[in-house]
């Protein structure tokens, strides 16, 4: 029997295990400058990390005022993402490390994001990971996205684990508040540096203030196995 229990592991995708976001930026860049709105900065986009593709293209059409439909956009956004994807994705080294030691340990996993379905399809398969990753649940499945719990406790269902029993990592601040109005444990792992002294990382079993250069499989693992032992 595994060490870790009735543990079962929830991945945020992008971000937390794998380093998406440059395309989603230049995905998004390019978009908002074919309709208008031609100097969309770094700065800019980071306010939007966490934030399903629905919702941000939402946010896009309301803040810079465009003509085009939240859904014209969100095509075009993730159009221009998909052909990114599938060739310039990279999976971080200790976040693949952590998914092959939990396969090894027999641990429940899934992957819920905000992405679109094919998006997380294209990521997983471009980077090997599907081989361990095969619960997938995205916002588009589920009623409401982060930082509503409702793509964490889909995922739970599948897997068949309750949610108290779920360990979610994450990087972004509306997965963080997701996972706790889920009911569960989390492992934040911010992607934005500035935004690691926000309340809603404050709610995490275990904060990783540096990011992914703090992060180690063994590490997680061994959290992982403490907090079974505890609970």
């Amino acid at each position: 029997m595994s060490r870790l229990g009735d543990t079962a592991v929830i991945f945020d995708l992008d971000g937390t295990l794998v380093d998406s976001e440059p395309n989603y930026y230049e995905a998004g860049r390019r978009t908002l400058a074919e309709h208008g709105v031609p100097d969309f900065t770094w700065a800019e986009h980071e306010r939007y990390v966490g934030v399903s593709t629905q919702e941000t293209a939402a946010l896009w059409k309301r803040e810079y005022g465009l003509a085009a439909s939240a859904e014209e956009l969100l095509a075009d956004t993730d159009r221009r993402y998909l052909e990114l994807a599938r060739t310039a994705t990279r999976a971080y080294p200790q976040m693949r490390k952590f998914v092959e030691l939990l396969a090894t340990d027999g641990v429940p996993m899934a992957v819920a994001s905000g992405s679109s379905p094919e998006a997380i399809e294209a990521i997983l398969a471009g980077t090997g990971l599907n081989a361990y990753l095969r619960t997938v649940v995205s916002a588009e499945e589920v009623p409401r996205g982060k930082p509503a719990p409702d793509v964490f406790l889909e995922a739970a269902r599948r897997l068949g684990a309750a949610p108290a029993d779920c360990v979610v990592l994450e990087d972004a601040v509306p997965g963080a508040a997701a996972a706790h109005a889920a009911g569960m444990r989390c492992i934040a792992i911010p992607y934005v540096a500035g935004q690691a002294g926000a309340p809603e990382f404050a709610t995490a079993g275990l904060l990783l203030r540096g990011g992914q250069v703090e992060f180690t499989a063994r590490g997680a693992y061994d959290w992982l196995v403490r907090s079974a032992r505890s609970s």
